[in-house]
């Protein structure tokens, strides 16, 4: 028996630390900044670094550091990069007897790219053997006796599972937290409601809420109403170095973020709905100290290159957010 089974996309993932590049402003990219290179030449790294990664994997890592019975459920390629992420999980006490191996397919794969100076990176995804688990690939009967299933974002035509997963959680007993990612997002809107009417926790950056409602993403209280609606358990919306919002239909709670010094921001949201779960299943769901665990895992994470480096391990201290608690009237929540 499993306390706990993630299911989402694996991968192996390399950061470089470019030297001697810089960021260039320009409204020609989206986000008004790129990085550039000179084509043809060579371009120095002042350091590499190489994890295994993905949110299926991640999440896995913090349940078992916070001593739980975990498993991940997924699919790699049948190439070294697959070795390595299997063995990997083997390292963190992730059993990987779920783990299926695609012939003729390679592992996801990452080229993290960063600058020198400043926090933002780009990222270079090769989304590879993850998209192709399909539900016969499933050993369903194994899964039958787990406590909770963690399900991180599910891209491409993995994302046609979310449903299978959740209905069989159901259908057995199992609570389900949810994060989902765009192509889950995308999903009709009556199809996606109705999987999200039976999920137990449900993660959301601010953008993916927007998504979700098609409510403007600065408008922050008409969007969170419109969640409690669809959402009978926990809503948790995140809101990056602004900190994080949840609602369990009596209570809302919210706490602020921290300016803490960043060395890599990969896995940070996977690093917070993990452990903000693991504390609500040990500490019989406490909102308030579940949010103090997922902010503070987060920022330790934010600490570390890769994905898993800086994950808190049971026992380990932290510093607590103060998290405040307001009452809530059904959908007549007051968000400020």
């Amino acid at each position: 028996m499993h306390d706990i089974v993630t299911f989402g996309s694996a991968s192996w993932d390399v950061f470089m630390k470019l030297k001697n590049i810089k960021t260039v402003s320009n409204k020609k990219f989206i986000s008004s900044k790129g990085l550039c290179f000179n084509l043809g030449s060579k371009i120095d790294v002042d350091r590499i670094y190489s994890f295994s990664g993905g949110g299926g994997t991640n999440t896995a890592a913090t349940f078992t550091s916070q001593g739980f019975k975990t498993a991940f459920c997924g699919m790699v390629g049948n190439d070294l990069a697959g070795e390595q992420v299997i063995e990997d999980l083997k390292k963190h006490n992730i059993d990987s007897s779920l783990v299926l191996r695609a012939k003729g397919k390679e592992t996801n794969y990452s080229v993290v790219l960063k600058a020198k100076e400043g926090k933002d990176r780009t990222i270079l995804v090769f989304r590879g053997a993850s998209e192709f688990l399909s539900k016969k690939d499933i050993n369903w009967k194994k899964l039958a006796s787990s406590k909770w299933f963690y399900l991180a974002p599910l891209s491409g035509r993995l994302a046609g599972l979310t449903k299978d997963i959740i209905d069989f959680a159901k259908k057995n007993g199992i609570k389900v937290a949810l994060n989902p990612g765009n192509s889950q997002l995308s999903m009709p809107r009556k199809k996606l409601n109705a999987i999200i009417e039976k999920v137990d926790i449900l993660f959301l950056n601010q953008e993916e809420a927007s998504i979700l409602t098609g409510i403007s993403y600065d408008r922050e209280k008409e969007i969170f109403k419109n969640i409690d609606k669809i959402c009978p358990g926990v809503a948790v919306m995140t809101k990056g170095p602004e900190g994080v919002v949840v609602a369990d239909g009596k209570h809302i709670y919210s706490a602020r973020g921290t300016n803490n010094h960043i060395v890599d921001n990969t896995g940070a949201g996977d690093a917070f709905g993990s452990a903000f779960v693991a504390e609500f299943i040990r500490s019989s769901g406490s909102i308030e100290k579940s949010v103090q665990f997922g902010l503070s895992n987060s920022v330790s994470v934010l600490k570390k290159w890769g994905a898993k480096e800086g994950i808190l391990k049971k026992g380990e201290g932290f510093k607590k957010a103060k998290v405040k608690k307001e009452a809530c009237l059904g959908h007549n929540c007051k968000i400020k």
